[in-house]
């Protein structure tokens, strides 16, 4: 099982820049025990001008069965010779994609400390994997990765035997993909399709395979065409694992919809409303709303929930009240830029001890949201389908059940305002729905009493007589015993 890396170089840029973001040193030739036999890492050529990194993973066949068990479809077949008898040993599968992971785990991360603006960049990449099995034939293999940047995808039909052609196409192509791109992402779509192509495991998947999907995917199987193929060959067809990916990458999709694209909305907005004195941008305003509210309940311990690139964070920084601030989002692209906006790493250490960031979805209830004075929820349900909005509902009020929750989201009713918005359309191709005033006091006040929540409506940005304000804002509070009984 064979698949080769290659990249050119300049004097000021070497190709054997490769060897440091690949942690292997062009000079050694190293080796790597698996569970199922042994990779071995080694340069065919490396010079200034071009160099090659090859994987070469040599297959025990006796380890497979062992190993296997039964335990993925991707095993060896189930006849006594055929075990031992197969083209696992040969064909790039997922036995190739475990490799991947861990012989080239620091750059399937895109980290190299050596060289970090190397890693961030795209190189001009050649991958060339000799016999990857596709069960869809060479058009899937375009299909797949067609749309993920390659300037080249070339799958080349292997012949069952060369010297009977009239038996035909095997299952197996060989693939070259040439093009330019960062290696972190060439490897983590490698990870996840060549084991899609195959249409199968060589072990059983659990449910931390969803993890590992979104992981290696982000920033490209969200807006994949072939997203559900994707998904479904990866999880091995487990439907309840499947829904679970789709409903996170839809999150994800709708996360891009990110703070930086509310701001540029917002300013268009304040354009609409701009008189002789230029107004306070309305993300400002909203944020600056938000913070009263939670100064006003006596909140120290918030969650952000769908934090986007922690504008809110940053601000709630700024306050020492706020003794603990979490940041939730389920993208881990928004997180990353959060990360830097909030230069997580040279904080002070007592600065860092107020702040975590980390990946969750709204739609599933998560014992971490437990146990916080406030939660905030900014810009987000308008990003929700409707049907998903009932999960959402319940993992925060239901489930996490904080004091103080704050709701903004879109007037809808304010639109008209907004004169370079043509009529009928929401304020952003992200947002599943935009409530008028009565539409969205129907659903907070219907939250509320399904959970033990009062409920104050607070207009942000000015408050037009006829339409109302541009955005609509909802303080939940924990219902004492006495309003309950009431």
């Amino acid at each position: 099982m064979f698949l080769t890396i290659s990249t050119t170089g300049t004097p000021e840029r070497p190709a054997t820049d490769l060897g440091f973001l690949l942690h292997k040193h062009p000079d050694k030739a190293q080796a790597f025990s698996t569970s199922h036999g042994t990779a071995r890492v080694f340069y065919p050529e490396a010079s200034a001008e071009r160099c090659t990194a090859a994987l070469l993973l040599e297959v025990d066949p006796v380890a497979l069965v062992r190993r296997g068990k039964g335990k993925g479809r991707g095993g060896a077949p189930d006849s006594a010779l055929a075990q031992y008898v197969n083209d696992r040993p040969y064909a790039a599968s997922s036995l190739m994609a475990v490799a991947l992971s861990t012989v080239f785990k620091s750059a399937l991360r895109g980290v190299c400390n050596a060289l970090p603006e190397r890693a961030e960049a795209p190189l001009p990449l050649r991958i060339e994997v000799p016999a990857l099995p596709a069960r869809g034939g060479a058009e899937l293999v375009r299909k797949l990765f067609g749309p993920l940047g390659w300037a080249s995808v070339e799958a080349e039909p292997v012949a069952l035997d060369e010297k009977f052609p009239q038996w035909g196409d095997s299952r197996y192509v060989r693939l070259v993909l040439e093009g330019e791109l960062r290696l972190a992402d060439a490897l983590r779509q490698l990870y996840v399709l060549l084991p899609v192509l195959d249409d199968a495991k060589h072990y059983w998947v659990a449910p931390d395979e969803v993890d590992k999907l979104l992981r290696a995917g982000e920033g490209w199987l969200a807006d994949h065409p072939e997203q559900k193929l994707i998904t479904s060959r990866y999880l091995s067809r487990r439907w309840g694992l499947t829904r679970q990916a789709m409903e996170r990458l839809e999150l994800a999709r709708l996360a891009e919809a990110d703070d930086a694209d509310v701001d540029e909305i917002d300013n268009a907005v304040d354009e609409a409303t701009d008189t002789e004195e230029r107004p306070v941008p309305l993300a400002v305003q909203r944020r600056e709303a938000i913070l009263t509210a939670l100064r006003a309940a006596g909140a120290g311990r918030v969650l952000d929930l769908g934090c986007g690139q922690g504008q809110l964070v940053q601000e709630l920084l700024k306050d020492v009240r706020f003794t603990e601030i979490v940041g939730v989002d389920v993208s881990m692209r928004a997180l990353t830029i959060a990360a830097r906006r909030l230069r997580l790493e040279r904080m002070s250490e007592r600065q860092s001890q107020r702040v975590t960031l980390f990946q969750g979805s709204l739609a599933y209830t998560d014992i971490r949201l437990r146990g916080y004075d406030a939660a905030v929820l900014s810009e987000v349900i308008e990003h929700l389908d409707l049907p998903r909005l009932p999960a959402l509902e319940y993992a925060v009020f239901g489930s996490a059940r904080p004091q103080t929750v704050v709701v903004t989201t879109p007037n809808v009713e304010y639109n008209v305002r907004w004169e370079s918005l043509p009529a009928g359309h929401v304020r952003h191709g992200d947002h599943r729905f935009e409530w008028t005033r009565e539409e969205f006091r129907a659903w907070a006040a219907s939250v509320a009493e399904r959970h033990g929540y009062t409920v104050e409506f607070v207009p942000v940005g000015p408050d037009d007589p006829e339409v109302g304000p541009p955005t609509h804002m909802g303080v939940f509070t924990k219902a004492t015993k006495e309003e309950k009984a009431a």
